[in-house]
């Protein structure tokens, strides 16, 4: 009966190490997604295109969010609130305003050391 038990802990000692790691490779896998959309909400801006700029940032904002949720971060924190910025301000048609908006998320992107 020991023995089961000491199998057994080993046994949820490994599922949690392996939980971690499919947690850090999710969150990678969303800051690289939102990185991705928030460098095309950037490309928009400087074409002048505000709703470009505000559909890539919520893009980029839903897969910030969810990386933030796998595995917070202050800039993950500053990179959404730069592109809540970058949204609102697109959707009221100012490209260039939502484009440096959308600028300082990829600054706060790349800080991101997950």
């Amino acid at each position: 009966m020991v023995m089961r038990g000491k199998i057994f802990s080993g046994l949820l000692a490994g599922l949690f190490t392996l939980s971690l790691g499919l947690t850090a490779v999710a969150a990678e896998d969303h800051k690289a997604e939102a990185m991705k959309h928030a460098q095309a909400a950037v490309d928009s801006g400087q074409k002048g295109d505000a709703i470009g700029v505000a559909q890539h940032a919520e893009t980029a904002k839903t897969h910030a969010t969810a990386a933030n949720q796998a595995n917070p971060n202050p800039h993950l924190d500053a990179a959404i609130k730069s592109l809540d910025s970058a949204i609102e301000h697109g959707n009221m048609g100012h490209a260039e305003i939502a484009g440096k908006a959308a600028e300082e998320a990829m600054t706060h992107l790349n800080a991101v050391k997950q």
